[in-house]
């Protein structure tokens, strides 16, 4: 995914300024597609000279004044054909794996409070996601739109779930890494 095509979505959603977008990222996209504020900044401005944002027409004057942007039909296109797009799976890339395959060939030495402190990261994660599921997906919410974004919160839920039980594996498996945790049962 490309940050252009995730300002787009955002946009599509909720005509917004850029300190609200960033703001939402925060709060929603940025679960699964970060960025910084530098970033979509940026990016805001290649969107608005390509044509595909506009900026919309501000009641007062714009000395000061925070842009809202819109998307305008290009973008919309833009949006439409990548979402059509074919693209592979991309293959995992995360340090912590690097990590214990390194582990493998000079000792363990630490590792096991790393993997206690990720595991500790991906259940408070675990648990924002479901406070977000319950506040924002009642079951009387049904509509196309409600159950696509659903189903990416889901996909969040179910990585956090994996990890958490990759992780306590790991931890209880592995007897050097629990050493020390003060956790029952080598966890």
């Amino acid at each position: 995914m490309s940050l252009p095509h995730a300002i787009l979505t955002a946009l599509l959603e909720k005509p917004s300024s850029g300190l609200e977008l960033t703001r939402r990222f925060d709060r929603s996209i940025g679960y699964f597609w970060s960025s910084t504020h530098q970033q979509i900044y940026r990016e805001l401005g290649k969107l608005e000279q390509s044509g595909q944002i506009r900026a919309l027409p501000s009641a007062q004057p714009a000395r000061g004044q925070k842009k809202e942007y819109e998307v305008l039909p290009a973008g919309r296109e833009e949006l439409a054909a990548w979402v059509a797009l074919p693209e592979d799976p991309r293959p995992v890339r995360d340090p912590l794996l690097l990590r214990m395959r390194a582990a493998a060939v000079v000792g363990s030495e630490g590792l096991g409070a790393e993997l206690r402190r990720h595991l500790a990261l991906h259940r408070r994660q675990l648990d924002e996601y479901l406070r977000i599921e319950e506040r924002d997906f009642p079951p009387e919410r049904t509509a196309d739109e409600d159950r696509l974004r659903h189903l990416v919160l889901r996909g969040g839920i179910d990585m956090e779930t994996f990890w958490i039980g990759w992780l306590t594996r790991a931890l209880t498996d592995e007897p050097a890494l629990s050493k020390g945790s003060g956790l029952p049962e080598g966890i």
